[in-house]
């Protein structure tokens, strides 16, 4: 028999009283503990069941000190977040797998450089069990303000702030960034393309320079033509601007890595605006194979990397690193930086 919804709400006392254990025997059984015999516990889980009681998170917080959230901390601006698939994407792994950890997720996005200051109060007021942080850069002081803080954290991407390299090796999330560029200019080389530029993202993150040093190395040299890179930072707008300064540029050009799907989306505007034809004057290879991979007109040849995978990674990382025992039951993974495959989607564009 469920307790009346409209009664007073059902005490922890109540539920000794109906179990027939003590108070803290409950309190043992409700907040995890150990030290209770398989009957007990299951007199107290039926007799929670009957009365239909709800555990006070905060009263909870303080026998366990910990809260039942994660922080995930973009280091980007809400107009970026919502309007690039990648992050929607990788969220959407984060917030499965925490999920099914009864974690909850509290989003936190950097939209002005004061926001720091306020992320930084709140990691270190203890409302949060740990941090996911990605898109980070290259000054970025949320590493920082994890570490003073104490704060179990797992990075998206490779680390590239200045003292990531002291002290213990920070927990990360990547995907081989450089080795899928190598693969797309390859392609493009193995096409017969010979004046192949890039589109990069913001060169103060680390996914954005392994792509470029991809692109050096398949091209077999470590200066290429300075006038075949453009920034495009990440935007489709900037894939759009930066497609119009590479053909400005170097107007014969006959393929272009981008380095990601956004961005290429931008691109081919630029090159039909222009009366480029993809592939047949220009290939166009982009990176990530989301959504914008298989809108294109053309649809878009591009690497795929598995940001979902990759989310649920970062959270698994996170979930073991705060309670080992209880992760390592549900899924075997490792406390150690992870890297997942990068591999080449070929569709029409290139």
């Amino acid at each position: 028999m469920v307790s009346d919804p409209k009664g007073p709400r059902p005490t922890l006392e109540a539920v000794a009283a109906r179990a027939g254990v003590s108070r803290a025997t409950v309190s043992r059984v409700v907040n995890g503990g150990a030290g209770v015999r398989a009957a007990v516990q299951e007199r107290v889980r039926q007799a929670v069941t009957e009365l239909g009681y709800v555990p006070n998170s905060a009263a909870r917080s303080l026998v366990t000190r910990r809260t039942g959230a994660v922080a995930v901390v973009i280091a980007e601006p809400e107009t970026r977040v919502f309007s690039d698939p990648f992050f929607g994407r990788q969220l959407r792994g984060i917030s499965r797998e925490l999920a099914a950890a009864d974690t909850q997720l509290l989003l936190m996005l950097v939209e002005h450089r004061d926001d720091y200051d306020r992320i930084g109060r709140y990691l270190s007021a203890g409302h949060v069990d740990g941090a996911l942080m990605f898109s980070l850069h290259r000054d970025d002081p949320l590493p920082a303000m994890a570490e003073r803080a104490r704060l179990p954290t797992v990075y998206g991407g490779r680390p590239g702030w200045a003292d990531a390299g002291r002290g213990p090796r920070p927990l990360y999330v990547d995907t081989d960034n450089r080795g899928g560029a190598r693969q797309a200019v390859r392609h493009l080389l193995g096409r017969g393309r010979r004046r192949i530029a890039v589109i990069t993202g913001p060169l103060d993150q680390t996914s954005a320079v392994d792509r470029l040093d991809g692109y050096r190395e398949a091209l077999g040299t470590a200066e290429p033509d300075p006038r075949l890179i453009a920034d495009g930072g990440f935007t489709a707008a900037g894939g759009e601007r930066a497609m119009a300064q590479l053909l400005d540029a170097v107007p014969d050009l006959d393929a272009v890595f981008v380095c990601s799907d956004l961005m290429a989306s931008g691109a081919l505007r630029t090159l039909r605006a222009r009366g480029r034809r993809v592939p047949e004057e220009v290939a166009v290879v982009g990176y990530d194979d989301l959504e914008p991979a298989a809108w294109a007109d053309p649809p878009l040849t591009t690497v795929r990397q598995d940001v979902e995978e990759m989310g649920r990674l970062m959270a698994r990382l996170l979930l073991r690193l705060l309670d080992p025992g209880k992760a390592a039951e549900a899924d075997a993974v490792a406390l150690a930086p992870v890297i997942t495959e990068a591999r080449l989607v070929v569709r029409e564009s290139g």
